[in-house]
């Protein structure tokens, strides 16, 4: 492919992304160029940009299938990105543990419910080949060291219960096992490297990257600039956009900086950026999903998160204008944020809901006694008190709370239709933990289109651009409109390891 044709290409990628509302990066990155003549500075055999579950298990799965010089490249100071700080929950059916519970779960039923969430527009292939080989990426993260709660959790558009949880309660429990285990096997890290572009070759196959060295993610960049040349492929790895206010915006204007993010500083998106330069297929870049368990007394994901989330199945959600029930409490991710942001007081403004909880059942999570230590949550000996404390309307409460306690004791919700499954005998009575519930910018479900061999295609010829594979949230389209909560981990590890079998292969 000529310098010509490359130029043209950019222009019209360029020019696609005004057109459509795609933010691209400020200040501008250096595009991708020619490798003819290049003096290379270094040759790797694998090569993989970014730290996360993706580029983690990608490295393990290429070291296992014959690779000897394998290298990840991390722009952040430290190893893991995003997901070292992400919930920990790992979905997957037919699972040991389901069997030991007596839960009778599949491939095609954990998918059924990832295509219901998607509302029509998911990608059935990408998410079968997920769900089939999410067992096997379980098992990775077990040998490598990871440790898990000794029980299942029912979250949210789940039909059955099939998510694991790390005893950390975050996803650094599987990324610094699944680090330890690189390590172990020889893997070259390289931290503070930041990608800066492609080189491509004759016929615009990916041949190697530009990378900059010494990189202090938003500090002035004294840092050289080295060309790595690839010998079996690229693996982009580089997670999603949920920092990078302006290509939110671009999406979703309401989405702005006073939108709390759950996403390490580091989610934004400029391997994805390239990847759009270099031809490859923007799917879905506006559906960009928000946290319903998340708080607006903390930053970040915190303690909230996971407490909630592991307590919604036998909680109540109360408008507190109300008193009342608003949603169903584990309903999909969406449908909870929507009914959520619908929360205001008479004036408009926003009156975030609280979630009440038996503390004889919350307690059962490690995060409840965070939760309250650190003021993010309270605990209430009195019905009384915590109408008090909330301005919440005493007697339409009482009457909620008795209601609720009735589908507990009969096993249907006839408010909401929740799946009470995991609500058996889990009365809502004193005394009580309660949290304030508001969602935050979490999941990117937009970026790179990918098959089912984790290959980058290319807008132009519907084929697979060569030399290059994606995996993780920077690929678009998988999950639809809304991504279940713990799909993204085994989605993450299961095309990182799909990419490096396929880069194995070529």
């Amino acid at each position: 492919m000529s310098n010509v044709d490359l130029l043209g290409r950019r222009n019209f990628i360029k020019g696609m992304g005004a057109a459509a509302g795609i933010a691209m990066a400020a200040p501008a990155m250096a595009v991708s160029e020619k490798a003819d003549g290049v003096k290379w500075d270094k040759e790797v055999e694998v090569l993989i940009i970014g730290s996360g579950f993706a580029g983690l298990a990608a490295a393990i799965e290429a070291t296992r299938k014959g690779a000897k010089d394998v290298h990840i490249f991390e722009k952040m100071a430290y190893f893991g990105g995003n997901s070292a700080i992400n919930g920990g929950l790992f979905a997957a059916p037919g699972t040991p543990m389901q069997k030991k519970e007596g839960v009778k779960d599949s491939v095609d039923r954990m998918v059924a419910d990832q295509l219901k969430s998607g509302r029509g527009i998911a990608d059935e292939a990408l998410l079968r080949h997920v769900a089939s080989h999410a067992v096997e990426a379980l098992q990775m993260t077990m040998d490598a060291g990871a440790e898990f709660h000794p029980y299942l959790q029912q979250l949210g558009g789940h039909s059955v219960a099939r998510t694991y949880q790390t005893t950390v309660s975050c996803g650094a429990g599987i990324t610094q096992p699944l680090y330890k285990e690189c390590k172990k096997l020889g893997v070259h890290m390289h931290n503070r490297s930041k990608f800066e572009g492609f080189l491509v070759g004759e016929k615009g196959e990916v041949v190697g990257v530009k990378m900059r060295q010494n990189y202090h993610f938003g500090e002035d960049q004294p840092g050289k600039v080295l060309k790595i040349r690839a010998k079996r492929g690229v693996i982009m790895a580089t997670g999603g956009f949920a920092q990078n206010v302006d290509l939110r915006m671009a999406q979703d204007p309401t989405l702005t900086s006073e939108v709390g993010c759950t996403n390490a500083p580091g989610a934004t998106g400029e391997g994805m950026y390239e990847m759009f330069r270099l031809g490859a297929i923007p799917v879905h870049l506006a559906h960009i999903q928000s946290g319903p368990w998340a708080s607006p007394d903390e930053g970040g994901f915190g303690y909230v998160s996971n407490y909630s989330i592991y307590n919604f199945p036998h909680s109540m959600a109360i408008n507190r204008l109300t008193g009342k029930r608003f949603m169903n409490e584990i309903a999909d991710r969406k449908t909870r944020a929507d009914a959520e942001l619908a929360c205001r007081d008479e004036k408009g403004n926003p009156l975030p809901p609280i979630l009440i909880t038996s503390y004889k059942d919350s307690k059962k999570h490690p995060n409840t006694k965070k939760v309250i230590k650190y003021n993010v949550g309270w605990k209430f000996d009195t019905i009384e008190e915590l109408a008090k404390h909330f301005e919440v309307p005493l007697k339409p409460l009482k009457a909620q709370i008795e209601e609720y306690n009735s589908y507990v004791k009969s096993g249907e919700d006839k408010q909401f239709g929740k799946n009470m499954t995991k609500a058996k005998d889990k009365y809502i009575e004193a005394p009580f933990t309660v949290v304030r519930l508001w969602p935050k910018v979490h999941y990117c479900q937009g970026g790179v289109q990918v098959n089912t061999k984790a290959e980058v295609k290319d807008s132009f010829t519907g084929q697979p651009i060569k030399g290059l594979y994606a995996a993780g949230e920077v690929c678009g389209g998988i999950h639809g409109v809304s991504r279940l909560g713990s799909c993204s981990i085994p989605e993450c590890m299961v095309m990182g390891m799909t990419a490096a079998r396929s880069v194995m292969k070529a």
